[in-house]
């Protein structure tokens, strides 16, 4: 496990990072300076280990990225909703997490074949004395370590799945690198041996299928709009819109769970949270938890 390291403002750090670059490169332009092609914003944006759902396209300003103009238009603050978080929200308050109105949550748990978040016993357990079902999450780092080995390392730490009618099947975070290029060095065939990797092994650990968690423009463009998942694992899609659904990418029939908005806000968690909503009826999330 990494040391704990005092939190930092979660989205106003990156988004400060990235502006301030942005700044600088209109002021050489405007010098008629020679502006080179700059990093990856992503190389030092963030901390290893401190990366969480939907940093990646903060970073690189995917289209998904951008914000709604506010909460429950069009439904999307309607049906059976949830949130995701990660040692980035500090101390929660699940009780007053479940008495607003939230019935699932998803939580990270690792990262890459190193990093356990450090609040996750404390949530994953919170979470369900609260009778919040929840599950947890993997951040993927594929160019570190093969799909099996990270698969492997998720359900020893915190991953596993057990049917007590409050356990979601873990996710596997898996989106545009926030530390340096966008599909993490890999080629298209290259990715999806590594997500199929990842999946048969998390599934012989667990028998579960595990969720995928992703956005229409990484997916499309890292696994040239791959179709070899959309009959296995519940899509989690991530878009940050007012529109009624999200955008799903290629390959998958449906979204089981949508990531909306990346600025929410619920009793119980201090600051921004990511809100999301289930595709279904309560009696429909619980037979994903309990795999019926």
């Amino acid at each position: 496990m990494h040391p704990h390291r005092a939190r930092s403002p979660r989205r106003r750090l990156h988004r400060t990072v990235l502006a301030g670059a942005a700044a600088l490169a209109l002021m050489l332009g405007t010098a008629g300076a020679a502006t080179a092609a700059p990093e990856s914003a992503g190389d030092h944006a963030i901390e290893e280990g401190h990366a969480y759902m939907g940093v990646g396209q903060e970073i690189h300003g995917a289209p998904e990225a951008t914000p709604p103009s506010g909460l429950g238009i069009k439904g999307s603050g309607g049906g059976v909703q949830g949130i995701d978080v990660s040692h980035h929200q500090g101390g929660i308050n699940w009780g007053a997490v479940r008495n607003s109105g939230i019935q699932f949550a998803w939580i990270k748990a690792t990262e890459g074949t190193s990093f356990e978040d450090p609040r996750f016993n404390t949530n994953y357990t919170g979470a369900y004395n609260a009778g919040v079902i929840r599950g947890a999450y993997h951040f993927a780092r594929p160019n570190v370590s093969s799909g099996s080995v990270q698969a492997n390392f998720f359900a020893s730490n915190g991953g596993a799945w057990s049917r007590d009618n409050r356990t979601l099947p873990g996710v596997l975070d898996i989106e545009h690198n926030p530390y340096g290029a966008m599909c993490y060095g890999k080629s298209t065939s290259q990715m999806r041996s590594w997500i199929s990797a990842f999946y048969n092994t998390y599934k012989s650990r667990t028998g579960r299928d595990v969720v995928i968690y992703t956005t229409a423009s990484w997916w499309n463009t890292c696994t040239g709009r791959w179709s070899g998942m959309g009959n296995k694992s519940p899509l989690w899609a991530a878009h940050w819109t007012s529109s009624p659904s999200p955008t799903i990418p290629a390959g998958f029939p449906t979204w089981t769970a949508w990531q909306y908005t990346s600025t929410g806000s619920v009793n119980g968690v201090s600051g921004n949270v990511d809100r999301n909503k289930f595709n279904g009826s309560r009696s429909r999330l619980l037979a994903l938890a309990n795999n019926t």
